[in-house]
């Protein structure tokens, strides 16, 4: 087993124990180890790009293992900051499945097309990868947020929702999450068009992933608007936050399995 996928495996177990047993400092030896797991990535990916010559992310194997070192990268930026540090048994047991994954996939060790060895390219699926890890945390804010909404209106609450903020610090939370992964996305998304015209001389081929991706940042945007005007707040932000996951699941997995285009190989699967 990889050092990363053994820390951050570890890292589950701490925050698990932080689960059962109330003890805060479980839950502080549960990010120590998320954080010495992603060091660990970064030297791992760091050691393949020198290898390879390439940021090893053109395949299926690659493309998850650099996405498990986002998420857990943009969980552990945002976590003091937007009261996210709730969400650190979700943030690691899904970095550990998404790594584990990589780790498990046969890769493809196939040299991309030149066009795809760029700064930029590494920029946009960087920018791109870290809207949908904020995304995702929103997400499971959304999720916490409907479940201690009913937990107040059934009048109990549990000792892991005793532990939650507010409803109101939690629809803050999942606001800022979303502020944060529309900035990257749509970094992501310039940076898409601007390098596709500097390499097949078009903006916009109306490549699938590119389809799906303007759909995702339509439906965020109309999300920050509607927030804008005092209408979706609460419940129903936490509902949009959801579905708008959704979309970004099936942007960044299920756009390339059932369609073809530019973003196929990334997610190409090794013999």
């Amino acid at each position: 087993m990889s050092i990363p996928v053994l820390l951050y495996t570890l890292s589950t177990l701490g925050y698990l124990i932080f689960m059962l047993l109330r003890r805060e400092g479980w839950q502080r030896w549960g990010f120590v180890l998320l954080c010495a797991g992603f060091i660990s990535h970064a030297g791992v990916l760091g050691w393949k790009w020198s290898q390879k010559g390439f940021l090893p992310i053109y395949d299926l194997s690659g493309n998850l293992f650099f996405c498990a070192f986002v998420f857990a990268g943009v969980f552990i930026a945002l976590r003091h900051r937007y009261h996210v540090k709730i969400l650190g048994i979700f943030v690691a047991s899904v970095t550990m499945g998404l790594s584990l994954a990589a780790w498990l996939l046969p890769s493809a060790y196939v040299m991309p097309e030149e066009a795809y060895i760029s700064p930029w390219v590494i920029i946009h699926v960087a920018a791109s990868f870290a809207g949908n890890a904020a995304f995702t945390l929103a997400f499971a804010v959304g999720v916490l947020y409907l479940l201690l909404e009913r937990r107040i209106k059934e009048k109990r609450k549990d000792i892991f929702f005793r532990r939650l903020p507010s409803l109101e610090l939690l629809d803050k939370t999942g606001h800022a999450c979303i502020v944060a992964g529309f900035s990257f996305i749509t970094l992501g998304l310039a940076t898409g068009v601007l390098y596709a015209r500097s390499v097949w001389g078009h903006f916009w081929s109306w490549d699938p992933k590119e389809v799906w991706s303007l759909v995702v940042w339509l439906v965020y945007a109309a999300l920050l608007h509607g927030r804008l005007s005092s209408e979706w707040r609460g419940r129903k932000a936490a509902k949009m936050a959801i579905f708008g996951f959704l979309l970004v699941l099936f942007t960044f997995l299920g756009v390339n399995f059932l369609f073809t285009g530019h973003h196929e190989g990334f997610t190409r699967i090794g013999s």
